[in-house]
């Protein structure tokens, strides 16, 4: 149960900010409420409490900063072009955040690749993370990304552009390439959303 020592009135304030409702506290001892998808910020004198399944989209709205996260991600497609899904997960030093995989419709893997990166990073962005170190089995990608090979293909290139507008978004990021096996649970979400269609 995470404890936010904060000034009350400005951590309101955030949520509000990030559209989160915030009621009025259920005893005199409460300032005020939040709830947001599993979680609920209760705000006292100097602090916020923060309990629920999942507290650290919360938390990390209530924070100065909204802390790091390793973002991982993964595309496939069954016939390159062909019906393609994305797969990705957010870690934290507390484990899994949040995770995802779906259909796209037909796409080559590559293009499966951008589409779970920009998916991956706009998860991590709503969560309000400061910091990411995004890790992908796709050494194309992750280069490309990082601008040491060209885009030759025109979409490739559109996808890129929207990939790096949203990481301009954190204060501080990281892409690297890792083994397979290191990016198994976004593969394995990813093969799921394609085997679930099924």
């Amino acid at each position: 149960m995470p404890t936010i020592d904060c000034d009350p009135t400005a951590a309101r304030e955030r949520l509000a900010d990030a559209g989160v409702s915030v009621d009025e506290g259920n005893t005199p001892h409460e300032r005020w409420r939040a709830e947001r998808e599993g979680a609920v910020a209760v705000a006292y004198d100097d602090k916020v409490v923060v309990q629920g399944s999942d507290p650290t989209r919360l938390t990390a709205l209530l924070s100065d900063g909204g802390g790091r996260a390793h973002v991982y991600f993964d595309g496939a497609s069954r016939g390159n072009p062909g019906p393609a899904s994305v797969g990705w997960c957010l870690v934290t030093s507390d484990g899994v955040v949040a995770e995802g995989g779906e259909r796209i419709g037909r796409a080559t893997n590559n293009q499966a690749e951008y589409a779970a990166l920009v998916r991956a990073l706009e998860a991590a962005d709503e969560y309000g993370f400061d910091a990411v170190d995004v890790r992908g089995d796709s050494e194309l990608i992750v280069k490309q990304v990082r601008g040491e090979w060209n885009a030759n293909d025109p979409e490739l290139r559109e996808r890129r552009v929207r990939a790096r507008e949203l990481l301009e978004r954190f204060d501080r990021w990281s892409i690297a390439h890792v083994p397979r096996e290191i990016n198994e649970r976004a593969d394995d979400l990813a093969n799921e959303a394609l085997d679930d269609a099924n």
